[in-house]
Formats: C-alpha cells, sequence, structure tokens
C-alpha cells in the first residue's frame, strides 16, 4: 500500500518551518497516544506511528531534503540517492524524549496530565477544626483551648527519620528519584519505588519513636483568639499548625470554623439583632415601661399607648459589632401584646365591664383594625 505523503500526515505546507513541524507533531503524538484512545487502540498506534515517521524525516534538514526531491522512495533500501536513513522505529517515550529529555508522563504533566512521582519534601496537609460559639462569645469576642489529633514533627529526631544524618543513604534502586520506571510493552511506566516507598533514601538506624516516619501522632492543645463580630461560616487560619511535613518539609495549616449555636432570645441578622418583647394589654393600651434584654445587660424600653403587635422598637448599638470594623448593629424589639390567661372572676368582670363599654360606645374607634377589616369584608362582599 502506498504511502502517505508526510506534508500531509502532519497536516502541513511544504513551507513549514521547525517550529510548525514540531507544532503539529506534538499536537497529533498526543492525540493518537493509544493512552487516549483505549475504545480504539490498534488503529491509535498504527496513526501513531505514521505520524513518528513523518515527523523523523521532516524535522531532519537533510532527510527533509532527500523527501522533497525523490518523495518516499529516496528511503527504499539500497537508493544510494537517499543521503539518509529511513524511519527508525522505537518505542513510544523515545519519541517524547526529544523534546524534553522524559518520557510519556513527564511531556502530559505539562498539559494537566499525569506528573512525575515526587520524592522530594511533601507539605503536611491542611486540617479544619470546628468551634461551636454562643452568641454572646461571637459578639464580644473570645479565647478558646482547642484539642486537635494531628501529626507533628518527631522530637527526637526533628523530622529526619534518625538521630544520626549519617544513617541516611541514598536508594539503590531509584538513585534518590523515589519512581522507578517499568516497561510493559510500548509503554514505559512509572512508579513509586518498592524499596524507599517514594523517598528517594533509606534509613539504617530508623529513630525509635517515630519508627523513621519522622512525624508521630499526637493530641495538641492550642490557644485560638476569636474577634469580635464572628458569624457562622468565618474561618480563622492558624498557619503552620496542621499536619507536619514529611522529609522536612513545613506543615498544613489549621483553619478552625466558626459555628454560631442558636440564642433562646436574640435571632442575628448580620450585625443587627431581633427579639420579641411580651407586653400585656393594660401596658399597650395605656402605656408605660418593660425591661428587655440586650447582650451588655437589662434596659428600660418605653412603650407608648395604644401599641398594636408587631411595633418594632429600635435600639441604637445594641447589636454586635462588625468583624471589619465600624459602627454597632441594633437591636430591633418586636411588641407582641399578650391576651391575659388564669384570670380571676373579679379579673374578667372588669373585662366584660370593659368591653361592655367600648361595645356601647358607637362613635369611638377603639379597635382601628377591626374597623378597617369590617369595611373590607363589606367591598369584599359587595
Amino acid at each position: 500500500m502506498a504511502k502517505k505523503d508526510y506534508y500531509e500526515v502532519l497536516g502541513i505546507n511544504k513551507d513549514a518551518d521547525e517550529r510548525e513541524i514540531k507544532k503539529a507533531y506534538k499536537r497529533l503524538a498526543m492525540k493518537y497516544h493509544p493512552d487516549k484512545n483505549q475504545d480504539n487502540k490498534a488503529e491509535a498506534e498504527e496513526k501513531f506511528k505514521e505520524v513518528k515517521e513523518a515527523y523523523e524525516i521532516l524535522n531532519d534538514p537533510e532527510k527533509k531534503a532527500a523527501y522533497d526531491q525523490y518523495g518516499h522512495a529516496a528511503f527504499e533500501q539500497g537508493n544510494a540517492g537517499a543521503g539518509a536513513r529511513g524511519y527508525s522505529g522505537g518505542s513510544f517515550d523515545d519519541i517524547f524524549s526529544q523534546f524534553n529529555g522524559g518520557s510519556f508522563d513527564d511531556i502530559f504533566s505539562q498539559f494537566g496530565g499525569r506528573g512525575r512521582a515526587q520524592a522530594a519534601a511533601t507539605r503536611g496537609n491542611d486540617l479544619q477544626y470546628t468551634i461551636s460559639l454562643s452568641l454572646e462569645e461571637a459578639a464580644t469576642g473570645v479565647t478558646k483551648q482547642i484539642k486537635v489529633p494531628t501529626w507533628t514533627t518527631c522530637d527526637v529526631c526533628h523530622g529526619q527519620g534518625t538521630k544520626k544524618a549519617s544513617d541516611i543513604e541514598t536508594c539503590t534502586l531509584c538513585h534518590g528519584s523515589g519512581v522507578v520506571q517499568m516497561q510493559q510493552g510500548f509503554f514505559a511506566v512509572q512508579q513509586e519505588c518498592p524499596t524507599c516507598h517514594g523517598r528517594g533514601k533509606i534509613i539504617k538506624n530508623p529513630c525509635p519513636k517515630c519508627h523513621g516516619e519522622g512525624r508521630v501522632q499526637k493530641t495538641k492543645t492550642l490557644s485560638v483568639t476569636i474577634p469580635a463580630g464572628v458569624d457562622t461560616g468565618n474561618r480563622i487560619r492558624l498557619s503552620g499548625e496542621g499536619e507536619a511535613g514529611r522529609n522536612g518539609a513545613p506543615a498544613g495549616d489549621l483553619y478552625v470554623q466558626v459555628q454560631v449555636k442558636p440564642n433562646p432570645i436574640f435571632e442575628r441578622d448580620g450585625v443587627n439583632l431581633h427579639c420579641e418583647i411580651p407586653i400585656n394589654i393594660a401596658i399597650a393600651a395605656l402605656g408605660g415601661e418593660v425591661e428587655v434584654p440586650t447582650l451588655s445587660g437589662k434596659v428600660s424600653l418605653k412603650i407608648p399607648s395604644e401599641t398594636q403587635t408587631g411595633k418594632t422598637f429600635r435600639l441604637r448599638g445594641k447589636g454586635i459589632k462588625s468583624l471589619r470594623g465600624g459602627t454597632m448593629g441594633d437591636l430591633y424589639c418586636h411588641a407582641l401584646v399578650e391576651t391575659p390567661v388564669n384570670l380571676t372572676s373579679k379579673q374578667k368582670q372588669l373585662l366584660k365591664e370593659l368591653g361592655e363599654s367600648l361595645s356601647a360606645d358607637k362613635n369611638a374607634k377603639h379597635s382601628p383594625k377591626q374597623k378597617s377589616f369590617l369595611d373590607k369584608m363589606k367591598k369584599f362582599f359587595g
């Protein structure tokens, strides 16, 4: 079967320069690599080899000149005019080594794919701790002691895994890289070194406390300062208080997640607070004073006469301080006029007389909401 034109294989013009040739080749090599075409592997391998053959010819100035003059005949066996040897084959990893001296893993790591296993020091994991606070603690700020189970640097070997540095040797199998390369058919696969478990080194005399790990599990007690104004969902970062790193790497961070518990009196809305204030009918009708709670203590609230349920009273500066600074929030007190219960005979008689008196006065507007409601009913029923 006749071979395809090498320029057509790479999808380039005959006047393409070296950069365009390499760019086209890299794109097609990634497209047809068998690892990327598991559903149609055999066809992909053929395409892959075809692309590689075209690249090896066109990327070599001498071979390219011969191909431009004689075509595929320039590389047929026994053709003295070729001036160059033909396609040499080779493994898939050989192709990518032309670009960066690495393997399939290396080049694809540049495009968001798999990367080379790291034997270097590894930063410790970040941790999260949820702390529950009362509304008062969140509003005023507080210092809390918390206990966090985590990995900490071994205090005997100081993270080295052994007391003496001379007891640490470079792994002879992976030569300190932490990975070994295994040939599987067409592919060269990298995996963690089974001898040093990815560390790249061997410890002859492991530390008796951490057994060569360089870190130990421990519950540590930390003091956390909670600023005034925090709310549920806020996080406080404690740098370096997460898990200890491996092989001398820095520790991760600890994130303290704030959870504010519900309050039996106040409902929070950002920096403002809301609460309901029960008022008996006598004070609601005649006016008076009632005590209301705030986060800083009780205060007296003046209730005007003829107060109805739902009326809101605003106490400035009795809310919560903003976490980002600025003025204090406010406290909104919502009146709740109570119907009296458990009345004595005398109290019932007094209320009965009051009700009769109110009903007898036809011209007085003692129940403004009732009158408005009755007017709406009349309109509704025509």
